[in-house]
């Protein structure tokens, strides 16, 4: 799989949100922008992007997924911001 599927399968399942991906083959680093983080605490930000990708996980397509979500507020002042 690459960066590119997994942003593409992630735009299909969660609307309004912004995707930066990075890896290769089944381990990826997923940031994700939206205000669907809005009042959600970590777990539950995570769940939400594991959830989008849970069929691809259960198979073995994806393996190990690191997860960072952020508001657009939090985007902007984030120093993951620099990278992108």
């Amino acid at each position: 799989m690459q960066p590119s599927d997994v942003k593409r399968l992630l735009e299909d399942r969660i609307d309004g949100c912004e995707f930066h991906i990075q890896g290769e083959g089944c381990n990826f680093q997923v940031v994700a922008v939206g205000e669907v983080f809005a009042g959600l605490n970590k777990v539950k930000s995570q769940q939400l992007i594991y959830g989008a990708l849970s069929d691809e996980i259960a198979s073995g397509a994806l393996h190990a997924i690191t997860i960072k979500t952020f508001t657009p507020a939090q985007w902007a002042e984030a120093p993951e911001n620099a990278g992108f």
